[in-house]
């Protein structure tokens, strides 16, 4: 599992995989889970993720 924190645009990312992604799924406007083919997340990336409270 790798985080990367994007200080100026507030975006965290968590990558849990490196398979590759075989699509993207928005849950309400901030949040987006990228799936593999074998239906396994790969990624979750949070919009605003410390004005949320979700990075310190």
């Amino acid at each position: 599992m790798k985080t990367t924190y994007y200080p100026e645009d507030d975006i965290l990312e968590i990558h849990l995989n490196k398979k590759p992604v075989a699509r993207e799924i928005s849950y309400g406007w901030n949040v987006n889970i990228s799936y593999a083919v074998d239906g396994s997340i790969c990624e979750i990336v949070i919009l605003e993720a410390q004005e949320k409270g979700l990075y310190p």
